[in-house]
């Protein structure tokens, strides 16, 4: 049993190289994330934002509500 824990550990921790494009895409990803929200908020009307937190807020509270 231990034997299996510790190879699954070792290779879950095992770094490996990302590749060129692994990089790229990464960076992209990391950009359009920044991006996207100061975006998303610009063009929100107050009516839409303050729809779209109380249902993220809602399904913030259903996770704590499961977990008990």
């Amino acid at each position: 049993m231990f034997q299996n824990a510790r190879r699954v550990f070792l290779e879950a921790v095992e770094t490996t190289d990302l590749t060129i494009v692994q990089k790229v895409m990464r960076e992209m990803g990391a950009k359009g994330g920044r991006i996207g929200g100061k975006r998303r908020l610009e063009t929100m009307t107050d009516a839409q934002r303050t729809k779209s937190a109380r249902k993220a807020a809602k399904a913030r509270w259903a996770k704590v509500k499961k977990a008990q």
